[in-house]
């Protein structure tokens, strides 16, 4: 039986690095949305006449958002149906408050939960400022949007519930303030090995 992890989370988050780490160490594939719809979402932000870079605005919601999710999730169900343990990562906004999101994803492709174990890592941080800080320290053009509209951004940086029918055990709240720290990646490890 495969693995599916879902690391979840606002920008800045660390959900990215988090990931990146448990994939290494387990050898399991690693799909980032941003990665994988990055080529499709600069042309058609720049064919709508629209900043290429931009990863926030009511337009890429509009035109890229929806997309990103079905090739993310086509290349994951695809690499759960052979049985891969795969690292999600995502925000997974709509999806996570969607009690039949995953069951329906997983049912398209002929999966269910009792083929494919799920767990979610639902990554955050202590206070809006500290995920200014560090989507500034990242210096990407990406961000732009979010810093010069943070305002709006910011309402996307509450800690979220997940409503998928998982059991407790299989989701972890984790708290990325402060540095990761071997103990700390341990930690999450455990949690995907119980």
């Amino acid at each position: 039986m495969g693995k599916m992890v879902f690391v979840v989370g606002a920008a800045g988050a660390g959900k990215t690095t988090i990931a990146q780490a448990l994939a290494m160490r387990s050898h399991a594939a690693f799909l980032d949305m941003d990665t994988l719809l990055r080529p499709a979402a600069e042309a058609l932000m720049k064919a709508s006449g629209y900043d290429p870079d931009d990863r926030d605005s009511p337009a890429y919601k509009e035109l890229c958002r929806d997309l990103g999710y079905r090739i993310t999730m086509n290349a994951a169900l695809e690499n759960a149906r052979l049985g891969t343990d795969i690292y999600i990562v995502g925000p997974f906004t709509k999806e996570t408050a969607d009690p039949g999101w995953l069951e329906r994803e997983l049912t398209s492709a002929g999966l269910s939960m009792r083929s494919v174990e799920v767990k979610v890592i639902c990554v955050y941080l202590h206070g809006e400022s500290l995920y200014r800080e560090r989507i500034e320290g990242r210096h990407l053009r990406a961000d732009d949007w979010k810093l010069e509209h943070w305002g709006e951004f910011s309402r996307s940086l509450a800690k979220r519930e997940v409503a998928w029918p998982l059991p407790d055990s299989n989701v972890l709240y984790w708290d990325n303030s402060e540095p990761m720290t071997e103990e700390r990646l341990a930690s999450i490890e455990r949690f995907l090995n119980g």
